[in-house]
């Protein structure tokens, strides 16, 4: 009997970001493949994973968009997290086994008297239950295994971290605003610690990350429903026009170099412009050129020289 071909579904050719508000329960690449179902772009990625208990904010960057993906996953990320005070678990949040109580409740004025020591670039011994490869393996895989693990203390950048709300003794509500690699989950567990006490996240949000913020997320149910409203035939085009925002917005934070026509077209062929103008920049590590408010290339500037190191295709 013959075998039946299987038939594959067109893939759209798709370039923007869509802020997805990634929903409590599933991993961000269970969350990137039900995006995948409904847009089956060419290409996709994302900037940061949030861990299955956490939700928020998770950009998917579709097609041109995924060159600019390292811009989005080094800026700033602010989180709103609770911590219940009394308890420490081996992962540093609900879903590990507890490994030391306590019976002392911090109060907020204690709570915020020690903030200041939590700000700024300061060392962290990153959860055992990470992503960190040690000899070549996750750090929370070799924890599964019963394996001791010891992570080496690193520097990150805690840019501001508050204290929101004390809903009762044992727990108090945070917001963190801090740079790449900074573990919310060893946030909780040190600041128990410090406090005299032990804590556990017991809650995870992400609110920003780089140039997207709240405003721009996009509930899943919102897409599915819209997508079911249009039809597969129809709808891909409406979908992204109300969801998917533009590849530039990645670049909020950069030197943008408008360049015209006739540069635009010897940028995308990889050759260097000389940047006219008194107000061109001179030097800069890393900016992009726009033609007619479309990125054309990223790339550096070098006494008034822009040399393009990634073309888009837009």
């Amino acid at each position: 009997m013959a075998r039946q071909k299987q038939i594959k579904r067109k893939k759209n050719a798709i370039n923007g970001w869509l802020v997805l508000d990634k929903p409590y329960g599933i991993t961000s690449n269970e969350a990137l493949g039900k995006i995948k179902r409904i847009f089956s772009p060419q290409k996709v990625g994302h900037a940061g994973t949030l861990d299955p208990r956490a939700s928020g904010l998770l950009p998917v960057a579709f097609g041109e968009a995924t060159k600019t993906v390292p811009f989005v996953m080094d800026g700033r990320k602010v989180y709103r997290f609770e911590v219940t005070w009394g308890t420490e678990t081996n992962t540093d949040d609900t879903e590990g086994e507890v490994i030391a109580t306590s019976d002392k409740r911090p109060e907020a004025e204690t709570i915020a008297a020690v903030l200041a020591d939590f700000t700024g670039t300061i060392m962290q011994v990153p959860p055992k239950f990470s992503a960190i490869k040690v000899a070549g393996e996750r750090a929370y895989d070799l924890a599964r295994d019963g394996e001791e693990v010891e992570l080496e203390a690193r520097p990150i950048d805690v840019h501001r971290l508050d204290l929101v709300d004390c809903p009762d003794a044992d727990r108090a509500v945070f917001e963190a605003e801090c740079g790449k690699g900074t573990y919310v989950r060893a946030l909780a567990r040190d600041l128990g610690r410090r406090l005299g006490t032990c804590g556990h996240v017991t809650s995870l949000r992400r609110l920003l990350v780089g140039p997207f913020g709240e405003d721009d997320l996009v509930d899943f149910d919102d897409i599915l429903e819209a997508s079911q409203e249009r039809g597969e035939d129809e709808g891909i085009e409406a979908l992204v026009e109300e969801f998917v925002l533009p590849v530039r917005k990645a670049m909020d934070a950069l030197v943008e170099v408008p360049v015209s026509l006739d540069d635009a077209a010897r940028i995308r062929k990889g050759m260097a412009i000389l940047l006219r103008g008194r107000e061109a920049p001179l030097n800069t590590d890393v900016a992009f050129a726009s033609h007619a408010n479309v990125p054309v290339a990223i790339g550096s500037i070098d006494k008034g020289r822009f040399q393009p190191t990634r073309v888009f295709n837009l």
